[in-house]
């Protein structure tokens, strides 16, 4: 196989694992917010009373849940802008 079509190869499934990535993520991540918000307006709902030390966990919780998405995004744009594949393709040519 040629070089370049190799490179060309890397560049595609890459392309392709960076929509899987950004877009399982951003599912996961909002599914989460959405479970996460929904069992802590239920619980708010039933005990009035611990409305105000349960949101400072959901709150916690959330960004938790916010920051797994954003190392995901990280690591898509790693790949889209600074593959190490290519590099290693390119020093072995």
């Amino acid at each position: 196989m040629e070089k370049l079509q190799l490179l060309a190869m890397i560049q595609a499934y890459t392309g392709i694992g960076i929509g899987l990535m950004i877009g399982l993520g951003a599912a996961g991540a909002c599914i989460g917010v959405g479970i996460m918000c929904s069992r802590f307006l239920e619980a708010a709902a039933r005990q009035p009373e611990l409305t105000n030390s349960l949101q400072a966990k959901v709150f916690l919780l959330l960004g938790l849940i916010d920051a797994s998405f954003i190392i995901g995004v990280g690591l898509a744009m790693l790949f889209a802008f600074g593959n190490p594949l290519l590099a290693v393709v390119q020093a072995a040519g």
